[in-house]
């Protein structure tokens, strides 16, 4: 192993990041140390990156500098002298909620919400990187037909998997309304046609997306911009009156959540992923949440380890395609490229997939079509 790498780090409490050489991370006894393949860019990466008031109060200055990046795939190099399950040679992505097992969560079987638990690229150092370090009880083996584009957005879609399916996956044959036409949102699109659900509404903002959306599977996509049409008599028309079974808020907006405890019918699934950035929100606690009946599920990561489990079974079948979502690579070094697509308003970007190796990017482009 090299003593030195380079990295994407946060170095200061402002707008940015730099292209830094850096120390390889030290191995644990029982930590596994990965070389990148491939890293993808997620909203929270996006938000470290502008150091917003999530960021500042979440991380502060003080844990800085730091390397950024949770989303990857890559293969073990060495394996810590108390590993006994991950082996040197294996291909893996990272589940990114590294748990306490003294945490009551955990002896529960809720690992991905404990008390104590840690987050990589938030709470140390992540993968945005040639090397890094996780503990070996977060890795997940990934199937080798999956390649690592596709392997290292498994975390978010494993966001999706969990909104869509909850807890019981008692999805077919229901219908939904999605709210959001980010990465994550599209994914749960295409989830949600691979799972038989048989009504899919999408309401987003960009054309671009909400586009990917149609080639996902999408029965129909709502413009928010386009006033001619009353969302809410539109889905309530296609559904028989009553509104989707489930609602999924992938956007946070206080105007979605309204929306979103509209159109959903009595007695139906809510589950609530995004995060909003105002307060109070609009939401009729008596009449539109007890009277009605409405089931609100928290959306944390993902349930570890079964949605992994799912998603894997999704990719490597072929029962999805997510291809379409994954429009944009680039060289890690190139990073400040592929936030600034990430981050684009309007919305035209999927999923940025960034690559530590330029080799690795000219093959994961003529896998891609690119």
């Amino acid at each position: 192993m090299p003593q030195k790498m380079k990295a994407v780090v946060k170095a200061r409490p402002q707008p940015g990041a730099e292209w830094q050489e850096v120390n390889v991370p030290e191995l644990k006894p029982d930590w596994v140390m990965v070389r990148v393949k491939a890293t993808s860019i997620c909203g929270t990466d996006a938000h470290i990156y502008e150091w917003n008031k999530w960021s500042q109060d979440r991380i502060g200055s003080q844990k800085l500098p730091q390397i950024l990046g949770h989303e990857v795939a890559g293969e073990v190099l060495e394996v810590g002298p108390h590993c006994k399950r991950i082996k040197v040679g294996d291909y893996i992505s990272a589940e990114t909620h590294i748990y306490d097992p003294g945490d009551l969560q955990a002896m529960l079987g809720q690992l991905h919400i404990g008390e104590r638990m840690k987050i990589l690229g938030v709470d140390h150092d992540g993968c945005f990187a040639e090397y890094f370090a996780l503990p070996e009880s977060v890795c997940w083996v990934n199937d080798k037909s999956i390649p690592p584009e596709l392997a290292a957005v498994q975390e978010p879609m494993g966001n999706a998997c969990y909104a869509l399916l909850g807890e019981t996956a008692d999805v077919a044959g229901k219908s939904v309304t999605i709210f959001g036409d980010g990465p994550t949102a599209l994914f749960s699109v295409g989830l949600a046609r691979a799972s038989g659900l048989t009504r899919i509404f999408v309401v987003g903002m960009s054309e671009f997306a909400l586009n990917i959306a149609k080639t996902m599977g999408a029965d129909h996509t709502l413009n928010i911009s386009d006033k001619s049409v009353n969302r809410l008599e539109f889905i309530r028309d296609h559904t028989g009156g009553y509104g989707t079974d489930i609602v999924l808020d992938m956007v946070g907006a206080p105007s979605a959540i309204e929306e979103g405890m509209k159109v959903i019918r009595k007695g139906g699934r809510y589950s609530a992923f995004g995060v909003p950035n105002a307060s109070p929100l609009p939401v009729d606690y008596t009449n539109g949440i007890v009277f009605r009946g409405i089931q609100i599920h928290g959306i944390s990561g993902r349930k570890m380890f079964d949605t992994w489990y799912r998603v894997k079974n999704f990719l490597s079948s072929g029962r999805i395609d997510i291809r379409p979502i994954v429009t944009h690579l680039f060289e890690l070094k190139d990073y400040a490229q592929g936030f600034d697509a990430a981050m684009g308003n309007p919305r035209q970007c999927g999923k940025a997939v960034l690559f530590p190796d330029p080799k690795e990017l000219e093959a994961a482009k003529k896998r891609m079509g690119f």
